[in-house]
């Protein structure tokens, strides 16, 4: 399992542990992932998804899981999200086309 937000694409770090003598040790700075079901409105169906928390919040302030998807980069998606970024466009043209 990879060490990457399915949302975000935000992944580990490289750095330096430094002491008070300044000793340069190589450490690693990990994200804090954690699998969540969020609810797909377009859906209707809940996602379960490997996110970071910072990811999660930007899910809950851009308005739920439709938006943040349909507006995020499609380099930075993992290939689950890509897909279900897909299935909720597609879903919503349809539903637009029979309002109209």
């Amino acid at each position: 399992m990879s060490r990457r937000c399915e949302l975000t694409g935000k992944g580990p770090m490289v750095g330096h542990h430094v002491s008070h003598a300044n000793n340069k040790k190589k450490r690693v700075f990990r994200p804090n992932l954690q699998t969540v079901s969020l609810a797909s409105e377009a859906l209707g169906q809940k996602v379960k998804l490997r996110i970071s928390m910072n990811a999660l919040r930007s899910v809950d302030r851009s308005g739920g899981l439709d938006p943040f998807l349909l507006n995020a980069r499609e380099d930075v998606l993992s290939n689950r999200a890509m897909k279900l970024k897909r299935q909720i466009a597609k879903k919503q043209a349809s539903s637009e086309s029979e309002a109209a």
